[in-house]
Order: structure tokens, then C-alpha cells, then sequence
């Protein structure tokens, strides 16, 4: 389905039960709602599962470039009052993670938990992010793949036929999409608003991430008072692509330890 977001028609899916209750994943960086395919099956019945792409990415719009992150967290805000959702767990990976922690600051209402996965409340640099937006808008996507795949699946980059499709999306991302959710990502720092977030979380980092390094992302799960944090061993930064069952475990058990199920 599509959702209008001030003019830009964002792409939508909804599976498992209309009235269960709801989860929302939010994508990383050059990937589309796609990402969440390899989990879905293993999570618990009953549950109302939603993705959607970013603006910039998969079916959804691609307006100009540069994006803020005030943008990117206003259309989940606009997916989820498009869908009537309300004290959903909020699973975000990378750049999601940081609309998860956006969207809990400014729509406590919409989100009860949320799952903070390989992500943080500053990543990279200024600079880190403008020389792969010059890269993107410049050369292509191709010429950022294979770092890319390094950073997503560490040692498991090796495995042709697990990046195979990874890579394949990474590519398929237009640059201006790419340029413009970098740009948003280079100019956000959450840390002192999500020292004041207080709400169920879980913190998932992967021990060969090479974007969002396990201590970053403990540093910002530890400025919420309570958070979980657990660290998936021989994981890249796309934990929920290379180890879909690990990685859905941990997501029905939190599930379960806030009464969300």
C-alpha cells in the first residue's frame, strides 16, 4: 500500500494478523522493507507486523536531496497514524534505529518498546558521510559495494551466496536516496535527548559490525535507565539478513518480557 507523507508516497506492507499487536521495523541505509524478509517466519504468531520503505529507497518516493532526520522520523510518524498504531514495538536497524529514538522522543503515544538494533545516537562523521555521498553521486553505488558488504557481514563477506542479494539492493538504491538519508544520518545526534527516553529496550549489537561497532551502540543503549543489550557473535551489521532465527529470538523474547505477547 502507499501512504502520502506531505506529498511523498511512501511504500507500505502490512503481514500477519490486522488486529494483533503491532510492530514496525524501520531499514537501514540502502536497503528496502526486504531487509525484515529472512525474520518474519520465525517470529510468533498473531503478532501485526509493518515495514515500509524510506523515502529515497525501495517503492517509496524519491524527493531532492538532502533529507533531515525531522523527515525521516515524520514518516513514521505519518505510517503510523495512516494505520491507526499505537503502542507498537518499534524495531529499528542503523539509520531506523535512530527514527526509532526520534519517534519515542517526540510521539511517546505511538511506541511502548522499541529495539535498537546496530545502531546509535551519533554514527560516523561529518565527513565520513559527505566523501560517500560525493562517492555515490559520483561514481555510483558500485563503487561503495564491497567496503559496504565488509561493514554488513564481516568474515561472512567471504560467502558470495549469502551477500549475493545484499549487494544486489545496495546497488539498486539510487544514489540521490542514498545521498539524501546519508545527509540525515550525518546531521543527527541524539545522545542527550534519548538519555531522557524511559521505555522498554533492547539493544542488539553484532560483533564484526564494521558500521556501528558493539561499544557504540552499548553507549547508547546505556543512556536509557533499564535497556537490554545483547551482542550476536559473528554478526555484521545486518544481523536479521545472516542470522534470521538468532536474530527473531531475541525479538519474541522482548516481546514477551514487556507483556508485549
Amino acid at each position: 500500500m502507499k501512504i502520502d507523507r506531505d506529498g511523498v508516497s511512501l511504500h507500505v506492507r502490512e503481514d500477519g494478523v490486522s488486529d494483533g499487536p503491532p510492530i514496525v521495523f524501520a531499514n537501514s541505509l540502502a536497503t528496502n522493507l526486504h531487509l525484515w524478509d529472512g525474520i518474519i517466519p520465525h517470529l510468533p504468531d498473531g503478532l501485526r507486523l509493518i515495514r515500509y520503505d524510506m523515502r529515497g529507497h525501495g517503492e517509496s518516493d524519491m524527493p531532492d536531496a538532502p533529507y533531515t532526520m525531522g523527515q525521516l522520523v515524520g514518516d513514521a510518524e505519518a505510517v503510523c497514524d495512516a494505520l491507526n498504531v499505537r503502542d507498537c514495538v518499534f524495531v529499528g536497524l542503523s539509520v531506523g534505529g535512530m527514527v526509532a529514538q526520534g519517534l519515542a522522543i517526540k510521539r511517546p503515544d505511538i511506541m511502548r518498546a522499541m529495539v535498537l538494533s546496530n545502531t546509535a545516537a551519533k554514527i560516523g562523521t561529518k565527513t565520513m558521510w559527505q566523501d560517500r555521498i560525493d562517492t555515490a553521486t559520483t561514481a555510483g553505488m558500485s563503487a561503495l559495494v564491497d567496503a559496504t558488504m565488509q561493514r554488513w557481514f564481516g568474515r561472512q563477506a567471504e560467502d558470495r551466496d549469502l551477500i549475493a542479494p545484499w549487494a544486489a539492493m545496495f546497488t539498486a538504491t539510487p544514489p540521490e536516496g542514498y545521498a539524501g538519508i546519508s545527509a540525515a544520518i550525518a546531521g543527527t545526534d541524539f545522545y542527550t535527548p534519548t538519555s531522557g527516553l524511559r521505555l522498554p529496550t533492547l539493544g542488539i549489537a553484532g560483533s564484526e559490525d564494521g558500521a556501528t561497532p558493539t561499544d557504540l551502540v552499548r553507549e547508547t543503549v546505556d543512556l536509557i535507565p533499564g535497556s537490554q543489550f545483547a551482542l550476536m557473535r559473528q554478526a555484521g551489521h545486518l544481523p536479521c539478513a545472516s542470522h534470521p532465527e538468532e536474530y527473531a529470538t531475541l525479538i519474541s523474547t522482548f516481546l514477551e518480557n514487556t507483556g508485549h505477547i
